[in-house]
């Protein structure tokens, strides 16, 4: 392996391995993961994969790569990737990793069939329904190659099979058959089936994208349950893992034992251009910009704003976002007789435009991973009133906003209405908002992402 200068990643190959990834889905989940490819190259990775598993048609996954390239996340659509897809257009790979058997399907499961574009059976899989751990399951993988089936036991081993696959590809185009593969593992489940993997040419690193508590998700020594409690017990065998925040690798860290590769990468974002002054925004306009989902308790900032708009008539609260609560949401605002000042505005791709005419950006989130939103507000100089949640509202706002009790909805309300009347406050913390965001630049947070893979390739693999 050629050594790489300091501030550069080691000579490799880089994918990043998620089960969907999919803009106006997966919320900020979508926006993370693409980004991180860009930030891999901008550190010398040659170019790097976007690699996905799920099940959906190949027109489906065609829309999301150019969705990808038209918002800017992805430079060009080669460079995502689908398992399905390339099933479907030459099986060559998947045929030669099947294991001869006499018997191949397990009995007492269902299997659905995967053809090609003649009809011909190419792969039978297990159907799981209500299992929350077929992912684990290493039940037969049935592949119908040209000279009889083959077996694959479980979707670890067919996730694998296509990664090496794809690294094999990448080392005869190097010449080089013991050139690294750092597999950068963005979803849990695939986290745990592929955990065992224990190629010595190959390095998995995990990230973390949400909050591991249970419900209410503010006390640290809380019971870990179901998914999160499986993937804990398996944190040590990453070569590294990626928090977004330093508390929640701390508070983890503390409680489950640090093996010496939890790190800090938070989620970047483009600082953009200077944002206008406060001449040119509403005062009284306070925008959200979120899931329409539980998690984001969207309903306590629309109970707050039955205060805000009391006390101030003018104001506005426009919520852009969708999701399933959005039927609910809106009922509540008919409830508490706030039509007239709060709007659902949907989903938006304007969304520096909307930061840019609003003097406050509000979320009353009930637990985060990071909160990128809460970035990109600072980056154009909004100030913020969040609500002190773990994990990361208070190490994105820093200086640059208003912190409130989870759940408190007095307390969101009172710090709403004291910055929209005090316009010399708002300024104080506009000046410091792009500093905050900053933070959060592919600049600032590549030397970490760095390091930490650095570490990863040049360390022995942990299985």
């Amino acid at each position: 392996m050629t050594a790489a200068p300091d501030d550069a990643l080691p000579d490799a190959d880089y994918v990043l391995l998620g089960s969907r990834v999919a803009l106006g889905l997966d919320g900020g989940f979508a926006v993370a993961v693409p980004t991180r490819l860009r930030l891999l190259a901008s550190a010398g990775a040659p170019d790097p994969l976007l690699l996905s598993v799920d099940g959906a048609s190949p027109d489906v996954h065609a829309a999301q790569r150019q969705a990808f390239v038209d918002a800017g996340l992805l430079d060009r659509t080669a460079s995502a990737r689908n398992l399905f897809d390339e099933i479907v257009t030459d099986p060559s790979w998947l045929f030669a990793a099947g294991e001869p058997a006499t018997d191949t399907a397990d009995p007492g499961i269902e299997y659905r069939v995967v053809t090609d574009a003649s009809g011909r059976p190419i792969v039978s899989l297990p159907v799981f329904r209500d299992d929350p751990t077929w992912h684990l399951s290493g039940a037969a993988i049935i592949v119908h190659a040209p000279d009889g089936d083959r077996v694959l036991r479980g979707f670890r081993s067919l996730y694998a099979a296509w990664l090496t696959a794809i690294a094999e590809a990448r080392r005869a185009a190097a010449g080089d058959a013991d050139r690294m593969l750092v597999v950068i593992l963005e979803s849990r489940q695939i986290g745990e089936a592929m955990v065992d993997w224990d190629d010595p040419r190959v390095r998995l690193v995990h990230t973390v994208h949400n909050s591991h508590l249970p419900a209410p998700h503010d006390d640290p020594d809380a019971p870990v349950t179901g998914m999160w409690q499986r993937w804990l017990s398996t944190v040590d065998r990453y070569d590294a893992v990626l928090f977004p925040t330093a508390a929640q690798r701390d508070e983890i860290a503390a409680r489950f034992g640090d093996p010496g590769t939890l790190n800090v990468v938070p989620n970047t974002i483009e600082l953009g251009a200077e944002p206008p002054g406060a001449a040119s925004r509403d005062p009284l306009r306070v925008v959200m910009l979120n899931r329409l989902a539980p998690q984001k308790r969207v309903d306590l900032a629309i109970r707050a704003w039955a205060r805000v708009a009391a006390e101030l008539p003018a104001a506005r609260l426009d919520i852009y976002g969708e999701g399933p609560l959005r039927d609910e949401l809106q009922e509540l605002i008919e409830e508490l007789g706030v039509a007239a000042s709060v709007t659902l505005r949907g989903s938006t791709s304007d969304r520096d435009a909307i930061f840019d005419r609003s003097a406050l950006f509000v979320t009353s989130t009930a637990f985060e991973g990071q909160g990128l939103s809460i970035a990109e507000a600072l980056a154009r100089g909004l100030p913020v009133v969040s609500t002190d949640v773990r994990y990361g509202p208070r190490e994105a706002v820093g200086d640059a906003g208003v912190m409130v009790p989870p759940g408190d909805v007095d307390a969101l309300a009172t710090a709403i209405v004291e910055l929209l009347r005090d316009d010399a406050r708002r300024a104080e913390l506009s000046s410091r908002a792009r500093r905050a965001a900053a933070a959060f630049t592919p600049d600032a947070v590549r030397p970490a992402l760095v390091a930490a893979l650095r570490t990863a390739v040049e360390r022995p693999p942990r299985r």
